[in-house]
């Protein structure tokens, strides 16, 4: 139901790698739609978190962390697609929020609001991980050094995860949006589909488990996604690009993978509110993170 003051607009959720992002997004929206891993550049797809209030209705973009790219040739094409996602994620939306993590502030956070600031729309700075700040004595002066010279919509110091602060930020955020209806139903909570969801549920626990051996030499194909009765078949090919990343993945008697495939099963389960009977597999494509044709096979569409 929406009445003459409701508002709605797209806000794109900005950020370096490993702020808080996704859990920022998850936390506003209300349900985990995007993966969250403590390694850096765990989302690469743009992916659209709907949270709704009574006043107004927010459609959160959340992005791959946007860096600073050291040329062509060091940039694999993977590399290279995530940060044209963040870049593109910008375009036509009312507001952005930049995300940075409590107490710092170095040359990737600049970086990330100079390119906000050029696209133009308002930015809402959002302070993540304050509970972590040990003397809180210093955070006035912290807000205040990193506000000097920027023009900001709002300051916002939050704990994501704790779901702490939030209220106001959405209260700012809402203002800020354009007085329309709800674009999307109460009960939506992300505009991809439930096959999407379910490979990011899987390459999160790969992120989990293997993020030191292979941080980014994997990702996840869903081949099969039926609807039997109430129970949800889903068969996932997981990509590694040599042989021996494949025998990592797998684990010493398959007990690595099945770890794998019991964590992603469970998580499904709760996303979905559906039983899962998930099988996973193993498979390589030599180079596939800097293949332009890998890349599309695997759904990494602009």
């Amino acid at each position: 139901m929406t009445t003459s003051t409701y508002r709605t607009g797209h806000v794109a959720v900005i950020g370096r790698p490993n702020v808080g992002k996704s859990t920022l997004t998850n936390a506003l929206v209300g349900a985990k739609i995007s993966i969250v891993s403590p390694r850096p550049q765990t989302t690469r797809h743009r992916l659209l978190g709907i949270a709704t209030f009574p006043e107004g209705q927010l459609l959160l973009v959340d992005t791959p962390g946007i860096h600073r790219e050291q040329g062509k040739s060091s940039a694999t094409a993977m590399h290279r697609w995530m940060n044209r996602a963040a870049r593109g994620a910008v375009e036509g939306v009312d507001a952005a929020v930049l995300v940075v993590r409590a107490g710092q502030w170095d040359d990737a956070d600049s970086f990330a609001y100079e390119a906000l600031r050029g696209a133009g729309v308002p930015v809402v700075l959002v302070v993540n991980q304050v509970d972590r700040m040990k003397d809180k004595t210093v955070l006035l002066p912290y807000l205040a050094k990193i506000s000097e010279g920027r023009d900001f919509a709002g300051v916002h110091p939050v704990s994501a995860l704790k779901r702490n602060g939030l209220d106001p930020l959405v209260k700012t955020l809402l203002a800020l949006m354009p007085v329309q209806e709800a674009m999307y139903a109460e009960d939506e909570i992300t505009d991809k589909s439930q096959r999407f969801l379910a490979g990011e549920l899987v390459r999160e626990q790969l992120m989990r488990q293997l993020g030191e051996e292979l941080p980014y030499a994997t990702t996840v194909e869903i081949e099969k996604f039926e609807v039997d009765g109430t129970m949800l078949r889903i068969g996932a090919v997981i990509w590694v690009e040599r042989d021996g990343q494949k025998a990592i993945v797998i684990g010493k008697g398959g007990e690595r993978l099945r770890e794998i495939g019991s964590k992603s099963r469970i998580q499904m389960e709760r996303l979905f509110g559906a039983k899962v009977f998930l099988e996973t597999w193993v498979r390589v494509r030599e180079g596939w993170s800097d293949d332009e044709a890998a890349l599309r096979a695997f759904g990494y569409h602009d």
